[in-house]
């Protein structure tokens, strides 16, 4: 049954990939071997060719792992993140991978399965990471993500961040899929300020259905996000009919949308002060090491 699954969702990524096409390269390095081309990570060994492990916490060697069994399915191999509970709090300061080239526009998927804390630490507050993101000197950040608040593994956080570090500013989305409601769809920067709800082409679909059951932590999923110059598609596999479930089809604008080349990234972290949607008190420190689970990585370029 895993198996079937996986040739499911591999046909579908092949001929979604097969479709994309570029319209420009502007902002990005001269020489195209500082580029990675087409690729999929299947995390079946003990080291990548693609990706490097970074993290500004303290590393420990228990936090991550290449080419291990899945412990919900031993058939597979994964690569494991288990939080640090001696960490310190912030983003980056966990367990983190790291393309070893740039990327930029193109398609992105993961196939992975966040921890489950509710019979441990039901008000734990840890981010699952997955995202592109580089700081450039001139253009400011470039960043799209996802990103799953472990306390409350029906819910999914989709966005950018885009302009000057130090006031960057971001267009999100907060969804609970096992509801099908869309709590935030917004623009603001990072001090707060300038806040503005979509609507029209920013805001589609304005209505997502409920995934019955829906839960991130109870199984894998297939995620992925569609980064074009002009527009950024956020999506999923539907768990039964295989079906491309469009969480969030970003278009009309261009705040927002990053236009330089970035690293392609999976990160686990702590966090003090960022709390789940639906449990404000989702902010303790961890007190176990609960795993990610990342069955495979993928990254196609626009050509």
């Amino acid at each position: 049954m895993i198996d079937s699954y996986k040739i499911i969702a591999c046909v579908f990524l092949i001929s979604l990939l097969a479709s994309c096409t570029i319209k420009n390269k502007e902002q990005l390095v001269d020489n195209e071997s500082e580029f990675h081309g087409e690729f999929i990570e299947n995390f079946s060994d003990t080291v990548s060719n693609f990706f490097r492990h970074g993290t500004g916490g303290k590393g420990a060697d228990f936090t991550w792992k290449m080419g291990v069994s899945s412990s919900s399915e031993t058939d597979t191999k994964v690569l494991s993140f288990k939080i640090d509970p001696e960490d310190a709090a912030g983003a980056g300061k966990g367990p983190e991978i790291i393309s070893k080239k740039f990327t930029s526009y193109g398609t992105y998927a993961a196939r992975l399965k966040i921890p489950d804390p509710k019979n441990i630490q039901p008000n734990v507050g840890a981010v699952v990471g997955y995202f592109t993101y580089r700081v450039d000197s001139i253009y400011g950040q470039s960043e799209v993500d996802f990103e799953w608040l472990i306390s409350d593994p029906r819910v999914i956080y989709i966005g950018t961040w885009t302009g000057q570090r130090d006031n960057s500013q971001r267009i999100g989305r907060t969804i609970n899929l096992a509801e099908g409601i869309i709590y935030d769809s917004s623009y603001r920067k990072r001090d707060g300020s300038d806040r503005m709800n979509f609507t029209g082409d920013q805001n589609q679909p304005e209505q997502i259905d409920p995934i019955e059951n829906y839960d991130a932590s109870s199984q894998f999923y297939t995620y992925g996000f569609d980064w074009h110059p002009d527009h950024i598609r956020w999506w999923m596999i539907h768990p039964i009919t295989s079906d491309t479930v469009v969480l969030w089809n970003y278009q009309g604008s261009d705040i927002g949308i990053p236009n330089t080349h970035t690293h392609y990234r999976m990160n686990f972290w702590h966090t003090n002060n960022w709390p789940v949607h639906t449990n404000p008190s989702s902010i303790e420190k961890p007190i176990y090491p609960f795993e990610l689970e990342v069955d495979w990585m993928l990254y196609k370029p626009m050509e």
